[in-house]
């Protein structure tokens, strides 16, 4: 139970070279308001200043938006010193920002915002543990991510060069941004360059590009689409197969480095020792963006935590006596994301033998949708199973079994 009168709450406004702290007390007066550099040697001081301001009795909460960026090195620190440091979700200071009448808009009012969510609810916010593995998780899955972007963002750029060049390459090859199809347009970037080459020679670079698997075929079906499509080129075509090889380049080098960062990632979830791929449609890559959310599960004491945690616990609203749960919009939606998409693959069908990838799951989702519930409404139920699965999974280390389920169940 939360003893608002035994404690001062500490709001921190977190920037990259400073941070604004605000001192309230539990009737939310404004006691003192601090600047502290965001390096290790001042937040020493910080503490200090903080001490001073303490009753007999009294003890600090520290309430910290972004335990993962800016504010992660103040947050190690305060947690390796004793100190109770809550992780204080975006959404409830901005809710509370726009609570008041007059909405400002500062770093003062903004950590006093983050000091009266503490004051409120203590009880509700988790434990903010930036430890360093779960941290560098959480960089390398940033950096896929990154690489990701802009590897979709270059094979855009790769579409409108084609287009112009070969009407006809979505014919070519299965992917555009595939090995076999990279090595082609960076060999051969406009049907100018594939004059004077034989069939023979194309069949036997192909061949070698794609390790046996494009035969003939291949390379007489592009000859006769290249012939069909007619004469495409213009001027300063030079130019325009440079940006064609450039753009390859720049691809083969984003999948390269992914490549690096995947196995990075991999080394380091070995160190974990989860089996969350155990579970059908989680995979390295989807494994470690949900630790790189939920960071150490310990810090959740029940799975109705991380639920809340992730807005996937339903949000009671209602007025004179009347009123229902609705769908959250809050929480972490980076989170709330990963648990849709896990459930809907849950949920799937195989398109040739039709039988369901989690037969559990399907069974279960076909039993919501039979007591009246919405395809939408039925997934967040399968969200709601899954938190509580991937909580224990991760709390207790163990590896997920599928359930035997009656054929006539599943049907």
């Amino acid at each position: 139970m939360h003893e608002k009168q035994k404690h001062i709450y500490v709001g921190v406004d977190l920037h990259k070279h400073q941070h604004v702290a605000v001192i309230i007390n539990c009737w939310q007066e404004k006691l003192a308001e601090l600047t502290v550099e965001n390096k290790p040697s001042a937040f020493s001081t910080f503490l200090l200043d903080i001490d001073k301001l303490m009753a007999e009795g009294l003890t600090p909460v520290f309430g910290l938006e972004d335990v993962g960026g800016y504010g992660r090195s103040l947050a190690q620190f305060l947690t390796d010193h004793g100190q109770v440091v809550k992780e204080v979700n975006p959404a409830l200071s901005y809710a509370e920002r726009k609570s008041h009448m007059t909405t400002q808009k500062s770093d003062s009012w903004d950590a006093e915002c983050v000091a009266r969510i503490l004051v409120n609810k203590l009880d509700q916010l988790p434990d903010a543990k930036p430890h360093d593995l779960f941290w560098s998780i959480q960089q390398l899955v940033t950096r896929r991510n990154a690489l990701v972007k802009a590897q979709g963002a270059l094979k855009n750029q790769l579409h409108i060069q084609l287009s112009h060049h070969y009407p006809s390459y979505k014919k070519f090859f299965s992917e555009v941004d595939g090995k076999t199809a990279l090595a082609f347009w960076k060999r051969y970037p406009s049907p100018s360059c594939l004059d004077g080459v034989s069939k023979t020679q194309l069949t036997t670079f192909l061949l070698e590009e794609s390790n046996n698997t494009c035969s003939v075929k291949k390379a007489s079906e592009i000859m006769k689409l290249v012939k069909e499509d007619g004469q495409t080129q213009k001027e300063h075509q030079e130019t325009r197969d440079f940006l064609v090889k450039s753009i390859v380049r720049d691809i083969s080098f984003k999948k390269k480095e992914m490549s690096y960062v995947e196995r990075e990632l991999k080394e380091l979830m070995s160190l974990l020792d989860f089996q969350l791929d155990s579970m059908p449609g989680i995979d390295l890559v989807t494994a470690s963006a949900l630790i790189a959310e939920i960071g150490d599960v310990r810090r959740f004491p029940n799975a109705n935590k991380l639920a809340r945690f992730a807005g996937i616990a339903p949000v009671y609203f209602g007025s004179g006596g009347k009123g229902k749960e609705q769908k959250s919009k809050q929480g972490n939606r980076a989170l709330h994301a990963l648990f849709y998409n896990l459930a809907v693959q849950q949920v799937q069908v195989a398109k040739g033998s039709k039988l369901p990838r989690n037969p559990v799951f399907y069974a279960y989702y076909q039993r919501k949708l039979r007591e009246g519930k919405t395809k939408g409404q039925a997934l967040v139920c399968i969200m709601r199973r899954l938190v509580n699965i991937i909580y224990g999974m991760m709390k207790h280390k163990t590896a997920y079994e599928l359930p035997i389920v009656k054929e006539k169940e599943v049907v």
